[in-house]
This record gives structure tokens, C-alpha cells and sequence, in this order.
């Protein structure tokens, strides 16, 4: 008896020192258990002064064994909630995470701006070529085309009589003969840079008669494919034989029916080199483009559409002997680049996927404390503690970096075609997104640069709320405004136009322009569309958009109101409030969160002997106290 009094004075003189415990631990543990005050706390002291002392000498070794254990598992939250200053400062952790954002947040952007500086002039010049393909081969195509302009300036590209058909394909094979007079260094694509056939290609209705003096037809909307291979043809004195599409048609017996044609293409290829792409690290590119005018007549409606569309494909270049060695090395930096890139990106990947594992990880081991020690469960706002968003997000990015990584790699090596490069940009331009928005994790542990992100946490599930009410109230008024005014107004011709020309009304944007293009052609309709523009515009501007910043300063004012008064905490923020031990104080050094083979031996055979549910069964005994600290972190199944 008088060793144990000595021991456990010794222990007394330990845990009193002690930050996380204090001299008032039992009133501390009597807040968190329920039911387990004593009948005669506070009383005084009676007559068996001696025999109560005793007994509380008896008890005494239990009750420090759960102090030990609180201070134990406080600490380990203590520093688990830490940042990456304030652990090197606590145990000497090396910031790994925070280095490896700083190198990957480089090597990312400047891989980002390399890719964009030669996808723009890649599909610059896919473009440009597209222009000039007009102008070559496509009859009727204006400057006024070239810009996108809304509303635009001229009405769309389109052919209106039969003989203007034949004339459209006529005009596009004497500019595809006759590439000798453009401006730009265009080739056939056979070897010997001679002339390859075009391929003409009808889309008709089986049967298509309309008889509209007496209201009937023969209809069957089963569609024929007919194609046919137009050869360059030579005179006798060695010119080129001046092709006419309808003579060349009628010998090959093909009559068209224009009631029943639905659409034509006329298919060829020609071959190119940009030199303009030509740097420090990018090399002359080689393309072939696959052209194709379309000739669409699907609408029957007296207007043949008239259009050309490219897709270039990147090939081989073979240059002179000594820029290919040049470039052999600027694409192996290019290579050793996107390599470091993939490679930092994997790091960070299993850094943050680890740092998730091992929080889910702490997360049991403290439920586990709390329903063993206080007898209660952990609540939901305490376990989403352990969940880290910015990990997950940051796995997100680097999952994304790490793909599109390796298609650039790939469209480098000439082994993609066009479609991969806008693949490859969303996946970097995505993942670059991310990572800028991951630097906001590390300027949250200041206070502030902390307000936005509070602010729109604080917000989120309000402004969720209020969303939900305005978008239902958004839908009526776009599915009313494309059905009324899509017939009469160009702003509203589909779904997609009219709600996104809703969403500029909203932020004041061309007002006047949709007032004035509504049609005058029903004197009902434009009234009604005054009364519609009017209501929409004041609802939502002088309404609705006034709430949702209440809304969101709100917020921003509870949280000034929290900076002041301090922010509400959850069961698990108020159970590690109690320790008040400095990150420099040197007492996280004692503890390591590292496990040895050991200790994860011990922990598997003593939840061999003891499942999960035994946790919630309390015992006096010392052994049963010693397996419980044992497998306090373990997870039994």
C-alpha cells in the first residue's frame, strides 16, 4: 500500500505539471463521461477520513491511467491539427507536402505555359488555313465570314438554283487543280506531289417526288450513299481537261434529285509545313489537312447551306540533317520535363493519399477513446474533422496533371491527332485550376487570408438553399422564353441561347439589343415580350440578386462575429482545447505517431483476443486496462 501511495504521488507530480491535464483533470473527465459523478463529490470529510483515503489510494491507478491516456490521445489530436510550422517546430517534421506543392505549383505552370504557347499556334494555324481553304475553294465565301460577329453582319453562306450546285463543285476542283497559284506551300499528298482524285459524295432519299400543285409526294426516308471518284483528266496538247461536274455526273449515269437530296461532300487532302512554329524548343510542324465542303440541303427548305471543315493531322516532318539533331535534344528537354512533371505529381499523390489513410486511421482510434473513455460516440461534425478536403482535391489535380502529362507526351511524339490536344488541355488547364486553388490551403493558416474561404464554407449550405429556389423560378422563365420568342427573336432560337441570354440580362448586359431585335410581325407577341423582358430583368436583378449578397455578407458578418467571440467547436475541438501546450514547448517530442512492427503485432493479437465491442464493456482489472491502452488505435473487425 505505502508503494503504490509513493508511485502514484509520483504521478501526481507528473500529470500536475502538465498542460493538457492540470490539477483540475477530475473535473475535466467528470464533463466528458455521463453518469459517472459521484453521489458524495464535494461532501466533507467525515470521521473514516482514513479508510476514504485509502480507498481513493486504491483507486488511484485507474483513474491515472485515464488521464495518461487523455493527455495521450489530446497531444496526438494536438499535433495531428497542426501546420506544417508548427509540427517542425513541435517534432522536427519536415514540411514534405508543403515542398513538394511548391516544386509540382512551378513545374505545372510552366509545362502549362509551354503546352499553351503551342496549342495557340496550332490552332491558330488550322484556322488560318481553314480561311484560306474558303477562299480557294469554296464559291462566294466573303471576308465579312471570316470574324465571328453577333448578330452577324451577312446572312449565312448558301446556294439557292440547281445550276449554282454544279457551279460550287466546279469552282472547288479548279482551285484544288490550280494550287500552284496559291499563296501558301500546299502539296498533294501522294509522294511524288501528283494529283489525287477527289471524292464526291451524294446522300439522297430512295424516293423524294413532290407534286405541290395537287398537295402529294412519294416519300421513302431510307437514305442512299453514293460516291464517286473525280480523276484529273488530261488533252492531247498536255492541258488540264476543264471538268464539268454535270456532264461528269450524267456519264456516269447519276441523275440528282434535288427534292430528294439531303446533303453532298466533296473530300480531299492536302499536305503542308509551319514553319512559323519553329523556336527554342519547338520544331517546324508537318500537317496533312483533310477537307471536306459540305453542301447541306437537310432542311428542304430552299437553302442549301454551304460550308467547309478541316482536320489537320500531324505527321513526320523530315528536315535537314543538322536542325533534326537541334531538335532531338529540345524534344528530350520536353520529354524530361513532362517526366518530372508526372514523377512530382505521383509524389504528391501518395503523400496526400497517405495523409488521408492515416486520418481515417486516427479517426477510429479516437472514436474508439471516446466510446470507451466517456461512453458516448463521436459526433459527425467531429469524425468530418479528420476529413481533408485539400487532400482530396489535390488528388483530383494530380490524377488530372498525370494524364494529360502523358497525352502531351504523346501528341509530342506525333502519335495524337488534332481532337487530343483539346483532351490534353482540359486535363492541364483543370489541373492547374486546382493547384492554384491549393496555395489557399497554406494562406488559411493566416487569419487574414482566411476570411474568403470561411466566409464561403460559412455560406455554402445557405447559399445551396437559396440557389435551388432561384433556378427553379430561372427554368420557368427559359422554357417560357424559348417557346414564345424562340420563333421570332435569334437571342432565343434554342434552349441553350435563351438561357444564356437570360444570364447576361442578369448581369446587365446588352438590354437594349434584345429589346430591339424582337419582331414586329405580331403585335401580341411584342407586348408579351416587354412584359417578359421587364418582369425577368427586375426580378432578378433588383430581387433576387440583392438577396443572394445578403446572403454571402451574412456570412462574411458571423464570421467577423467569431474572429471576435471565438468559433463554435464541436465534442472533439473542445476536447483538444483543454491542452494548451505551445507547439514549441518541446513536450510533442516525447510522443511518435511512427509504428513499429511491434506494436502492430501487439495491437493484432490483442484484437484477436478482444473484438470491438469488447471497448465499450469497462473493467477494474489492471490487465484489461493494460489491453485496453495496448488497443486503443487499433481496428478490429
Amino acid at each position: 500500500m505505502t508503494n503504490d501511495i509513493i508511485i502514484n504521488k509520483n504521478k501526481n507530480t507528473i500529470v500536475n505539471n502538465d498542460n493538457c491535464t492540470g490539477g483540475n483533470n477530475s473535473l475535466k473527465r467528470h464533463a466528458w463521461s455521463q453518469g459517472s459523478e459521484s453521489s458524495d463529490e464535494g461532501s466533507p470529510l467525515t470521521n473514516n477520513e482514513t479508510m476514504n483515503n485509502t480507498g481513493e489510494s486504491i483507486d488511484r491507478p485507474h483513474y491515472d491511467a485515464t488521464a495518461y491516456a487523455e493527455d495521450k490521445m489530446r497531444r496526438k489530436l494536438r499535433f495531428f491539427f497542426m501546420n506544417p510550422v508548427e509540427k517542425w517546430q513541435a517534432r522536427r517534421r519536415f514540411p514534405y507536402k508543403f515542398i513538394v506543392q511548391v516544386i509540382k505549383i512551378i513545374l505545372v505552370t510552366v509545362q502549362l505555359c509551354l503546352f499553351a504557347h503551342n496549342n495557340y499556334i496550332h490552332v491558330n494555324y488550322t484556322w488560318d488555313n481553314r480561311i484560306a481553304f474558303s477562299h480557294l475553294f469554296l464559291r462566294g465565301w466573303d471576308a465579312t465570314q471570316e470574324v465571328p460577329a453577333y448578330p452577324p453582319a451577312t446572312g449565312p453562306l448558301a446556294l439557292y438554283k440547281q445550276n449554282e450546285f454544279y457551279q460550287t463543285i466546279d469552282y472547288a476542283l479548279r482551285g484544288y487543280y490550280n494550287l500552284s497559284n496559291a499563296i501558301g506551300s500546299y502539296s498533294y499528298t501522294a509522294e511524288d506531289n501528283s494529283v489525287g482524285p477527289v471524292v464526291l459524295c451524294l446522300y439522297q432519299y430512295k424516293e423524294g417526288t413532290i407534286f405541290g400543285f395537287n398537295e402529294s409526294f412519294v416519300f421513302n426516308n431510307e437514305i442512299l450513299r453514293t460516291c464517286i471518284n473525280i480523276n484529273r483528266t488530261l488533252m492531247s496538247n498536255g492541258e488540264p481537261w476543264n471538268i464539268e461536274s454535270k456532264k461528269l455526273l450524267s456519264d456516269k449515269k447519276i441523275t440528282i434529285n434535288f427534292s430528294a437530296l439531303v446533303k453532298a461532300h466533296l473530300k480531299f487532302a492536302l499536305k503542308t509545313v509551319n514553319l512559323k512554329a519553329a523556336g527554342p524548343i519547338t520544331p517546324p510542324d508537318c500537317y496533312q489537312f483533310n477537307i471536306k465542303i459540305i453542301l447541306d440541303n437537310s432542311d428542304f427548305d430552299g437553302q442549301m447551306l454551304l460550308s467547309l471543315d478541316t482536320e489537320p493531322k500531324r505527321l513526320l516532318c523530315k528536315g535537314d540533317t543538322q536542325y533534326i539533331t537541334d531538335n532531338r535534344i529540345d524534344s528530350a528537354l520536353r520529354t524530361i520535363l513532362n517526366v518530372f512533371v508526372i514523377l512530382i505529381c505521383g509524389i504528391s499523390l501518395i503523400l496526400c493519399s497517405r495523409a488521408i489513410y492515416r486520418a481515417q486511421q486516427l479517426k477510429f482510434e479516437t472514436m474508439n477513446f471516446f466510446k470507451k473513455t466517456y461512453g458516448k460516440n463521436l459526433t459527425i461534425e467531429g469524425r468530418l474533422e479528420f476529413l481533408n478536403l485539400w487532400y482530396i482535391m489535390i488528388i483530383i489535380n494530380d490524377l488530372l496533371i498525370i494524364f494529360g502529362s502523358a497525352i502531351k507526351e504523346q501528341i509530342e511524339r506525333k502519335y495524337f491527332d488534332s481532337d487530343h490536344w483539346n483532351i490534353c488541355s482540359i486535363f492541364l488547364g483543370t489541373g492547374n485550376l486546382l493547384v492554384w486553388f491549393g496555395v489557399l490551403r497554406y494562406l488559411g493558416f493566416f487569419k487574414t487570408y482566411n476570411v474568403v474561404i470561411l466566409t464561403l464554407k460559412k455560406a455554402a449550405p445557405k447559399v445551396a438553399r437559396f440557389l435551388i429556389c432561384a433556378i427553379l423560378i430561372y427554368a420557368g422563365f427559359t422554357f417560357c422564353g424559348w417557346l414564345v420568342l424562340g420563333p421570332y427573336h435569334m437571342k432565343f432560337r434554342s434552349l441553350a441561347t435563351t438561357s444564356e441570354c437570360l444570364f447576361a440580362l442578369i448581369n446587365g448586359d446588352d438590354m437594349f439589343a434584345t429589346f430591339s431585335i424582337t419582331s414586329f410581325k405580331s403585335p401580341m407577341l411584342w407586348w408579351y415580350s416587354r412584359i417578359y423582358l421587364y418582369t425577368f430583368i427586375s426580378l432578378y436583378i433588383y430581387v433576387v440578386l440583392s438577396l443572394f449578397i445578403s446572403v454571402i455578407m451574412d456570412a462574411y458578418d458571423t464570421i467577423k462575429v467569431y474572429y471576435r467571440d471565438g468559433f463554435p467547436k464541436n465534442d472533439l475541438q473542445m476536447f483538444v482545447s483543454i491542452c494548451k501546450d505551445e507547439a514549441s514547448s518541446g513536450v510533442f517530442r516525447q510522443e511518435s505517431d511512427d509504428i513499429n512492427f511491434k506494436d502492430l503485432f501487439d495491437k493484432f493479437c490483442c484484437c484477436r483476443k478482444r473484438p470491438y465491442g469488447s471497448f465499450i464493456q469497462s473493467s477494474n482489472t489492471s490487465s484489461s486496462t493494460q489491453c485496453g491502452e495496448e488497443c486503443s488505435g487499433a481496428i478490429c473487425i
